[in-house]
C-alpha cells in the first residue's frame, strides 16, 4: 500500500473518530442527569472495586 493512501486513511479514521466522539458527549449532555440514588450506588460500586483490586494485590504479595 502506498504511503500516501496509508495517510489518506489515518486521516478519515481520525476525523470519524472524533466525530464519533463529538456525537458521543453530545448524546451525554442530553439524556436525564443521574438521580442521588443513582449517583450514590455508582460512587459505592467504584469503592468496591477499587477495594476488591487493593485485596487482589495484597493476596498476591
Amino acid at each position: 500500500m502506498s504511503e500516501s493512501k496509508r495517510e489518506e486513511q489515518q486521516d478519515d479514521l481520525e476525523k470519524y473518530l472524533e466525530e464519533k466522539a463529538k456525537q458521543d458527549q453530545e448524546k451525554e449532555q442530553e439524556s436525564e442527569p443521574l438521580s442521588a440514588y443513582d449517583a450514590c450506588v455508582l460512587k459505592e460500586s467504584a469503592k468496591i472495586h477499587e477495594l476488591i483490586a487493593e485485596a487482589q494485590k495484597e493476596g498476591k504479595k
